[in-house]
């Protein structure tokens, strides 16, 4: 399912923040404040996830200096969160991450955002830009060996930023600070000659 362009679906779930668990924590809790990055990962106690997960943590400030809050969700307990942050980054673990992590124990949220793989229980490594107003403007799906780049999540944020701030559209491999365009084609146009 695309939900791109459309609102994101509300979910109020156990999670843990700051290794402390947070009986309803709401993503309607961000809409008009923030922007969220919304992101499912397998299992907790794997391998790829843990990289996923320092990787986000290693771009926080990043994230947080575009007025971004970034949120993993997977359909683990919230006791096995709490159990993995109180496991070494040396030893496979993810001490030190310090968003919330949302327990999917139910594998509500992961049917909802339609990446629930039913036969295992577990979610595909989805990723949903929302915007301010809980719209759903960016939705990727990986496969589960494959690891996600957290710096193109940071270039789809800027370019969702300059958009609603220019007016512009940004073009293929468009980076902060580079030329964008007005959607038209006289836009098209300057674009390609200069």
């Amino acid at each position: 399912m695309v939900l791109v362009n459309k609102a994101a679906p509300e979910f109020t779930a156990k999670a843990v923040v700051q290794k402390k668990i947070v009986e309803n924590f709401r993503l309607s809790e961000f809409r008009g404040k923030k922007y969220v990055v919304l992101f499912f990962y397998p299992l907790d106690f794997t391998f790829v996830c843990p990289t996923e997960l320092h990787a986000f943590q290693e771009k926080l400030d990043e994230f947080a200096r575009r007025d971004v809050e970034v949120i993993g969700v997977s359909t683990d307990s919230w006791f096995s969160h709490l159990a993995w942050l109180n496991v070494s980054k040396k030893q496979g673990g993810i001490e030190g991450i310090s968003y919330p992590l949302v327990s999917d124990f139910t594998k509500k949220i992961a049917r909802d955002y339609d990446v629930l793989i039913e036969e295992d229980g577990v979610a595909l490594r989805g990723l949903f830009l929302i915007d301010k107003n809980g719209i759903v403007q960016h939705q990727l799906v990986n496969n589960l060996p494959l690891g996600r780049s957290v710096e193109e999540v940071l270039r789809l944020v800027d370019a969702l930023q300059f958009t609603e701030k220019h007016g512009e559209v940004c073009p293929a491999n468009w980076q902060k600070g580079k030329k964008a365009m007005k959607p038209n084609e006289a836009g098209l146009k300057d674009f390609f000659v200069s």
